[in-house]
């Protein structure tokens, strides 16, 4: 009798708990403890009046990576605009990069979205920022944990010699001698971030998401006859030549 009455329990006790009940822990996304960081370092078109496009670019790009699987907990995003609800200054957004990369230390991902010069990025009213200033904040921030840097800003190629590591990937929107497109008052991003949020819905990893933000620069800069494209340029380092594979985006199963 005792042996019928454990067996019925352990039916009822199935019955009782369904199957997505006994599924709902899921396990932790391959960007948990990942630093991440947007940042939208101007905010004027190229006559110095005030645009939107990079702020818009940064609201959707945290949306993006959110919906990709980075954590908001290790997330952090802002604008240098002065006229914003709850304006920074460089040196609050490094002091906030560098306390997010103390709790998130598993992985880095740095996206600066802003215009660019031959020789530096703007970042906000602070001196503008050379590849030898990006590489020493990287440093600072993600040291030797693997690390992914997108820079959206004319020239932005001339960021890449300095940032290549063995741990790093870099994607910019530019080659060192070409501008990149779309910042202007009537558009809604400017191109190269248009193009990365329109990619990453689709994209299973970050080689996925620069090869079809890649493509679709290309298409629009064929749709608008540019004369000399932007050139977005593309390394990665041996490390993580093998590990960006396994650095899957979290997607729907159906």
């Amino acid at each position: 009798m005792g042996r019928v009455f454990v067996f019925v329990l352990a039916i009822w006790i199935a019955m009782a708990c369904p199957a997505g009940a006994q599924t709902s822990r899921t396990p932790p996304g391959r960007f948990e403890g990942w630093t991440s960081a947007i940042i939208a370092a101007d905010w004027r078109d190229g006559r110095g009046r005030p645009i939107q496009a990079f702020d818009n670019a940064r609201r959707d790009l945290v949306k993006g990576f959110l919906n990709a699987g980075f954590p908001r907990a290790t997330m952090v995003d802002y604008s240098l605009r002065p006229d914003a609800a709850n304006p920074a200054t460089a040196q609050t957004v490094l002091d906030g990069l560098y306390d997010a990369a103390a709790r998130g230390s598993a992985g880095c991902l740095l996206y600066f979205t802003s215009h660019g010069a031959p020789t530096a990025m703007v970042f906000g009213d602070a001196p503008r920022m050379t590849p030898d200033m990006m590489v020493n904040i990287v440093r600072r921030a993600c040291g030797a944990r693997p690390t992914v840097v997108i820079v959206s800003a004319c020239y932005s190629g001339i960021f890449v010699n300095a940032l290549a590591a063995p741990n790093r990937m870099v994607l910019t929107a530019a080659s060192r001698e070409r501008t990149s497109f779309g910042c202007g008052a009537d558009e809604t991003y400017p191109w190269f971030d248009g193009c990365v949020i329109e990619a990453l819905p689709a994209a299973t990893d970050f080689l996925a998401l620069a090869a079809g933000a890649r493509a679709c620069v290309s298409r629009k800069e064929a749709e608008r006859a540019v004369a000399l494209p932007s050139e977005p340029q593309l390394f990665v380092g041996s490390e993580m030549q093998l590990r960006l594979p396994t650095l899957r985006f979290n997607r729907p199963t159906g």
